[in-house]
This record gives C-alpha cells, structure tokens and sequence, in this order.
C-alpha cells in the first residue's frame, strides 16, 4: 500500500510540466504554439489535474473503510443494451458456424435443417459438408479476425473520430456483413457449395471488420458513462463511513455489462440452434441481422446524452516514442543488467518533461509529467494482458470442439449446438451472486481479492475444464462403437450430453475472473485518451489465442482430442503460474495506479481548456443527480 494515497492523487507528488515551444501543428484543432508557463510553475500548482474535493478520503481512511460501488446511471445501461443487441447478432450467427461448415446438407433438405426433425433426434443440420478440421479453421481464423481489427478501429476512435463516431461507422459496417451472410445460406445459393462458401467468407470478414472497429469502442463508453472517477468518504443508510470507489464502480458496470453481453449471447445461440434445425441456416442468420438493427437507434437516441471523449490526435505515435526515448542507455550486453534497468523505478521518472532540460528536450514531448506516469500505467496494463492468450486457448474451445463433441453424445432432441449455452446461461444466474454476495463479502470480510488475484485464478478455473474436458472424450472413446474415430461414426455413444455441463460452468466462472477482471483493467489503467487502443491490445489476446488455436487444428481431431484438450489444460496452469509471479507485486500499488491525476497533451492553454470541461461535466452530473 503507498504512502500518501491522498496526496498522490492531487498531484502533490506528480508534478506537472508542460513541454515548452513544441510545433504542435500536426494536431488537429490545435492552435499555434506559444511560449507558456507550464500547469507547475516554481513549485506551484496552477492547473488542479483531478476533481478532488474535501470528502476525498485520506490514508488511514483507504486502509480500514470499506469500498462501495456508486450508483449506475441509466445511459449506461443503454450502452450494455446495443452491446446485448450486437452480441446476440454475433453469437447467434457464429453459434451455427460449426455445423453449416462441418456437416454435409442432410437428405432431403434444400436450407440445412434436418427433415422431420422430431423423428430425428440425434441427426444435426448441415450445409457445406468441409468435415471438423475446416470448421475449426475457419472459426479460429475468424476468432482472429475480430480481435487483430479492434487495434486499427481503437486507433481511428483515439485519432480521428471519437468513440461514438466509430462505433456508428463500425455498425454500418456490420450490417452489410449480415447480409451477405444471410445471402450465403438462401436455399438457391447452398445447393451451390463453392458459391456458399464463398459469400460465407465474404460476409465472415466484412462483419468481423465492423465487430472489431465495435468491441474495442464499446467497452470504454459505457464505464465513461460513470459520474464520479475519484475516491469520496460517504455515510450510508445504516450511519457507516464507507469510501464511494469509483474503481469498485468500474467492476460492477462491467459485471452488469458482461451480464448484457451474456444475455444476447444466450437468447441468439439458443433461438439461432433451434432455427438452423427446423428451419434453416438462412433464418439463423436473418433474426440476428435484424436484431442488430436496434444498435443504430439506440445510439441516435443516446447521442445527446452520453459523455463523449473527443480524438486527441496522434496519441499512440507518442506513447510509443516516449517508451523508446525511455530506453536509452538503459541496454547492456548482460541480459540481467537490462532486464533491471528497463524494470527499475527510475524508467518513467527519468523521461518526464519537468525532468528534462528545455534545450535537450524533443520537439515532440508536447505533455506533461502527469501523462507519463498515465502512459506508464497503460503500458504496465499492455504487460498483464500479454499473459491472456494462455486463457484464451483454453476458452476458444466451447466455439468449435466442444460442440463437435457434443454432437457424438446422445442428445435426445437437444441441437448439438445448443449445449454450450451453459455457459451465458451460468454467467447470467453467478454475475448477480458475485457482485451482490460474493465480493461484498469479500470486502467485509477485508480480503483483498485484487484483480491480479481473480486473473490468476481464472486461469486456474480454466485448466479445470479443460480437464474435465479431456475425461469427457476419453470416456467418449472407450465407449464409442468406432473407439477413437468417434467423430466418423454413425452412431452416438450411450454418454448423455449434459455431462459436459461442469467444463462448461467451470468456463463461466473463470469468465468472472479473469476476462471480465481484464475489461475493468482495461479501462482503468489506460490514459484517459487511449482507453480505446488498450481495450483493443486486450482484445487483441484473443487474437494471438486464435492464431495459437490454428497451431493447434492438428489436434482437434480423432484421435489427438483428449491431447488436445490436456495440452490447453497444461498452458492454462502455466500460464496462471507464471502470471502470478510477474504480476503479484502490482497488488501493493493498485490504489496508487488507480489514482494518478489526469495527463494532458498540449500548452498549458489547451490543459486549461480540458480541465474547465471537466468541472463542467462534473457540475452538470451533480446537477443531474440532485434533480
């Protein structure tokens, strides 16, 4: 725990020096460059980089008060409701994939249905026939697309357009996917198997273009909703003295907002599994289109309402020549001697622009000290997700494999696509519990479950389905009549379906932990003016995951499943191992992370501006909330 949280936060402790005589032309809305004083002059503060007030609690006041979550305003809750609307156009047409992809079109069926369905409860639908290793391929591959795009629509969100501006683009986008993708199941277009495949692949990529310019978007404009982003003492009902955290505030939105994201997902997989089934590909495809159609009015409604941060020009550029300019002369030919000197308190302090005589310093350090220890963080952050790729993998597997599997149990009339809504399904009833039972107890109880901790044992959580997993199509193979070809079988074996259900609730769990956990984190470690570019780096884990799974396809047939899914078990542990031990030491300097004033790129002019917006919007929400 830091020393002088409350002081940190003010910015006593984090001067701030604006860069002098910059050419800041090259930035749009800029305006030309004049000698100033900078935000800290002589000591003296004249710009306030955060809204701390009297109430801001003080260090013994962060050591023994409980936290508590402030409250969720209603245009927040209807940003979780376009992303609800865009998982449940997502999900429900990715839930069908598998089959359209894998399994041939069944006799007597012209749109992949199984004819006289309810005589035939075991038979699954099917389109193009291309057999597992296809459709394994083609959905990792697509699992990597919408998660490579976020980096490229974050970047265009924090330079040019603003996040809302994106999201609007990225919707437009989506929908023409959509209906491509609707095209490539009509009855006249499947009887034709390359021309299905085809637009299915024109469609899979144009969508994944707009998803991933949407995901990465999304996510920070409905935590910004929030009205308060510093720490408050508040008394509640009961006369208890409790801190108002708005980093308590942040898991609670996101909590809610995967809750959004499960729902979608499970009313579209489960509608989508039964309308491949008895009706066809071309209606699983069509209700989610027009589902998605809610997105655009929603967002048109909400666009004189919502907090929108404007794009603040060429923010990555700098980031990243900051963290270059940082590494000078901090290189050895002894990999030790490096590995210390990149990793010493020093690294950031030594290139803050209150440290760097005005005649040495670059032209381009056009910021003050505030956002170095804001990009610092936000690359600290970039770190912590590089180990996400290990959980991933383990995850990914309840879009292809484990479908596959189910699709060789006895399923007595259940689509063999629709078991694995266990997962939204668990997620929705275990969300409310965690946040209205589990972590409040948590907290009372003064356990620090830090969200380097639930990361690790989300982990953990997944090596547990995995291995339940790896049991499950063991058994399977034993008792198969065709043994370990069981996936080329024509008959099922006698092993109920359901049995996947714990890998599946395993998986949600560690959802909790681990992938909602790195939404909040996220968020609230990025610069205000990056937000976007550090979702899309976590998002893009999912990417790298996928393009792990690829190396993987060679397993994901009979007879190397069970390796298939002991492998992703054994990286799974690893990876929530060696996470721990990188990571274990941020716990001490989360408040302190959580609380570092405001940085600004510019003049001192131009901060000023920010900071008046700021009050601005801080008196417009007080306003509000007394109304």
């Amino acid at each position: 725990m830091p020393g002088n949280i409350d002081d940190a936060a003010i910015g006593a402790k984090h001067d701030i020096a604006l860069a002098i005589g910059p050419d800041e032309q090259h930035r749009k809305g800029s305006v030309a460059h004049e000698i100033e004083l900078p935000p800290v002059y002589e000591g003296k503060g004249t710009l306030t980089t955060a809204m701390i007030g009297e109430d801001f609690p003080n260090e013994e006041e962060i050591l023994t008060l409980r936290r508590v979550p402030d409250k969720i305003p209603i245009k927040a809750y209807t940003v979780a409701f376009v992303e609800l609307c865009e998982r449940f156009s997502y999900y429900g047409t990715a839930q069908v994939y598998v089959n359209f992809i894998q399994r041939a079109l069944p006799d007597g069926s012209t749109t992949g249905a199984v004819p006289d369905a309810n005589n035939n409860p075991n038979a699954s639908p099917g389109a193009l026939g291309m057999g597992q290793r296809a459709s394994t391929g083609l959905t990792t591959f697509n699992s990597f697309w919408i998660y490579l795009v976020p980096l490229f629509g974050a970047y265009v969100a924090d330079t040019y357009l603003g996040r809302y501006n994106t999201i609007i683009i990225a919707i437009a986008i989506t929908l023409v996917g959509h209906v491509i993708l609707v095209a490539s199941a009509a009855p006249t277009v499947i009887a034709h198997q390359p021309s299905a495949l085809a637009a299915f692949i024109i469609g899979l990529i144009i969508m994944g273009l707009g998803t991933g310019a949407f995901k990465p978007n999304i996510s920070p404009l409905v935590a910004e909703q929030l009205p308060q982003d510093t720490m408050r003492v508040a008394t509640t009902k009961k006369g208890e003295r409790v801190i108002v955290d708005p980093a308590t505030t942040a898991t609670r939105v996101y909590m809610y907002f995967y809750l959004f994201i499960n729902i979608g997902a499970l009313v579209g997989q489960i509608g989508m599994t039964y309308a491949e089934r008895y009706v066809g590909f071309w209606l699983s495809y069509l209700l989610p289109t027009l589902i998605f159609c809610l997105c655009p009015a929603v967002m048109w409604y909400g666009r004189k309402i919502y907090k929108r941060t404007p794009p603040q020009g060429s923010v990555l550029g700098k980031s990243f020549r900051l963290w270059l300019f940082a590494q000078k002369g901090r290189w050895s030919l002894n990999p030790i001697t490096t590995h210390r000197r990149l990793h010493d308190d020093s690294f950031w302090e030594n290139v803050k622009p209150s440290k760097i005589d005005p005649a040495r310093r670059p032209k381009w350090m056009t910021f003050d000290d505030a956002w170095v220890d804001e990009v610092g963080r936000g690359f600290a952050a970039c770190s912590v997700f590089l180990w996400l790729p290990l959980y991933w993998l383990t995850y990914n597997q309840i879009n292809n494999n484990l479908t596959s599997q189910a699709a060789v149990m006895t399923l007595n009339g259940v689509p063999n696509d629709v078991v694995n809504n266990l997962d939204p399904f668990a997620l929705i009833i275990l969300i409310p519990i965690f946040d209205m039972l589990i972590y409040p107890g948590l907290r009372k109880a003064g356990i620090n479950f830090s969200p380097i901790k639930k990361i690790a044992f989300g982990f953990w959580l997944g090596t547990a389905a995995m291995i339940w997993a790896a049991v499950t199509q063991q058994y399977i193979y034993w008792q198969s009549d065709c043994g370990y070809d069981a996936g080329e079988c024509d008959t099922v074996v006698g092993i109920n379906v359901w049995a996947q259900t714990g890998a599946y609730i395993l998986i949600a769990v560690s959802e909790i932990f681990t992938s909602i956990t790195a939404l909040e984190y996220a968020f609230s470690k990025a610069p205000r003016n990056m937000r976007s570019l550090v979702m899309a780096f976590n998002l893009f884990m999912s990417a790298i995951a996928a393009a792990l799974g690829e190396a993987f396809v060679y397993l994901a047939n009979d007879p190397l499943l069970v390796w298939n899914y002991g492998v992703a078990a054994v990286l799974s542990f690893l990876g929530g191992v060696g996470f721990w031990f990188t990571y274990r030491k941020l716990d001490r300097d989360e408040d302190r992370l959580n609380t570092l004033p405001t940085g600004h790129l510019g003049t001192a002019t131009e901060a000023a501006h920010i900071e008046e917006g700021k009050r601005a919007s801080v008196a417009d929400e007080k306003v509000a909330a007394e109304g």
